[in-house]
């Protein structure tokens, strides 16, 4: 076998291959052999059957496979023997020009990781939040608790924000219906914003049974492009009214969050632990944010185009699969690969420096270290120890918490070299925060 190495780019290779087509014949006559023992045909005995038809029959099929199997051969051979990590799939061709009939040659097309060394974390600027989680914090959860198990009771009064109305409408632009611009029954908060401001400003105060008209113009960036920057003319009718109602902070309430006896301190020390766990977590989402930032700013590598291809098209699947379990058409919500490259970018980026990270620093979890993760993420679950049994059960979810304690191996290895500095933080900044 004779083979060839050309750099084409940074990243980009190209194999020459030249394989003896007299290794290639010797292989199919073997296997045609082997296939001959056993071959069945009409008219001839188990194993009778003469080599020449079982090759006018087989023998197409089996040099195809033989030629497959030798130029992966001949491929993985040659890479491994120029020392190549190859980054995604090969593109296989053969010759252009008339090749000799003596050898088969090919060309394969391909990328390389990039070699690179993680930069210096030095300079980097670190924030860690500083979050109290005091009485008010606790009491402003509750409040959230309580409103998340809000209830309506129907009133007969003018509607006023955070009442839920429910009501019939239709809009016209120029005199000609459009596309989702009338319903009935339709129900909706006042004051949430769901609704844009013109068409909560007519329905504020309106009283149950009342009709009126009124223009709204759509924003020139409504997502309804038809409709987007136009004026329409609505028709409104409020059918009903209904006021919100918060749980009482009794027994009942407690108990509707899993305090059994309906002790109102038990439920508040529960509060504040769930608290005090949230504001960790969402401590530890910032650190990491930033930790990663500085290892992509000290880093800069180019990347290997097969693999942003690669994980742009996964991170395109993952959102399809999210919209089509909420129920929504994906014809009608076509998405651009373009729109997801950037993140996959940053994914790959990360992927090659936190590997190149745990290879150079050691920095592979323990299963000491997996298993601290694993009770963490399972303590929030009402059968914390079911939860872990149930992870150790799932080779795909133990996985995601060993890429998940590496990174935070990673993280910490960061914060241990960069400049970082203790920043307190409103507990409403905080909570209100994607962290």
């Amino acid at each position: 076998m004779a083979v060839n190495v050309e750099a084409l780019g940074t990243l980009e290779r190209r194999l020459q291959v030249s394989l003896p087509m007299s290794q290639l014949e010797h292989e199919v006559g073997e296997r045609l052999k082997k296939l001959a023992r056993n071959v069945k045909m009409p008219g001839f005995r188990p194993g009778k059957v003469p080599m020449k038809i079982v090759e006018q029959t087989y023998g197409a099929q089996v040099r195809n496979e033989v030629t497959g199997d030798a130029v992966q051969k001949a491929f993985t051979d040659a890479v491994k023997s120029a020392n190549l990590k190859v980054a995604g799939y090969p593109r296989i061709e053969p010759k252009k020009d008339a090749p000799p009939k003596d050898a088969l040659e090919f060309s394969a097309t391909f990328e390389v990781y990039p070699e690179f060394k993680v930069g210096e974390l030095a300079g980097a600027s670190i924030e860690r939040p500083q979050v109290e989680v005091d009485d008010a914090a606790v009491d402003k959860t509750i409040e959230v608790l309580r409103k998340q198990r809000t209830t309506f009771a129907r009133v007969e009064r003018p509607a006023q924000d955070g009442d839920r109305l429910t009501v019939d409408f239709e809009g016209t632009i120029a005199g000609e219906p459009f596309q989702g611009g009338k319903a009935a029954g339709f129900a909706f908060v006042l004051g949430e914003g769901r609704m844009l401001p013109e068409f909560e400003g007519a329905a504020r105060g309106m009283a149950p049974g009342e009709s009126k008209t009124f223009e709204l113009k759509f924003p020139e960036d409504y997502h309804g492009k038809d409709v987007a920057g136009k004026t329409a003319s609505f028709a409104l009718a409020l059918k009903q009214v209904d006021e919100p109602r918060l749980p009482a902070l009794d027994a009942e309430f407690a108990k509707s969050l899993g305090v059994a006896d309906g002790d109102l301190a038990k439920m508040r020390a529960e509060v504040r632990q769930n608290v005090e766990r949230e504001v960790k977590k969402r401590v530890e989402a910032r650190l990491k944010q930033q930790a990663l930032d500085a290892l992509l700013a000290a880093t800069p590598l180019e990347l290997p185009k097969a693999l942003v291809g690669q994980e742009t098209q996964e991170l395109v699947q993952r959102a399809a699969a999210d919209l089509q379990a909420r129920g929504m058409k994906l014809e009608q919500l076509p998405m651009d690969p373009k729109a997801f490259e950037a993140a996959a970018k940053r994914r790959v980026a990360l992927g090659l420096i936190i590997a190149e990270l745990a290879r150079a620093e050691k920095l592979q979890p323990k299963p000491a270290e997996v298993r601290a993760l694993i009770e963490q993420e399972a303590a929030s679950y009402e059968s914390p120890a079911e939860v872990v049994k149930w992870l150790y059960m799932q080779p795909q979810r133990l996985s995601e918490m060993e890429g998940l304690a590496l990174e935070g191996n990673v993280v910490n290895w960061v914060l241990s070299r960069a400049k970082v500095a203790d920043k307190a933080v409103p507990f409403d900044a905080l909570m209100g925060g994607q962290g």
